[in-house]
């Protein structure tokens, strides 16, 4: 998606990067660039005020569910792996350390 015109940040980076804009996890200097494309590019404006919607969405309907601990867990220790930059294996790495 793209409104046609040049900008200083492509609209590619501010769609594969939204939905960490939208999360607040990302640096200040690219959020005011994403804040910058916005005022400047009405299509990426009309996807983030999508995506937004939806999340606000989502947490309205599915924000009072309690998250198991042990899946909690799960994620978190992928996330880990994942941030580390260590290979995250196929199986659930998990099982092995509850046994």
């Amino acid at each position: 998606m793209s409104c046609g015109e040049p900008h200083e940040t492509d609209c590619s980076e501010v769609l594969d990067h939204l939905y960490e804009f939208l999360d607040h996890e990302m640096p200040d200097s690219d959020c005011t660039k994403f804040e910058v494309h916005f005022e400047e590019c009405s299509p990426c404006l009309e996807k983030y005020g999508l995506e937004q919607a939806v999340k606000k969405l989502v947490k309205r309907c599915c924000g009072h569910d309690d998250v198991p601990s042990d899946l909690r867990a799960k994620v978190m220790g992928r996330i880990e792996l994942i941030r580390s930059g260590e290979a995250v294996p196929d199986h659930d790495v998990t099982a092995a350390t509850q046994e």
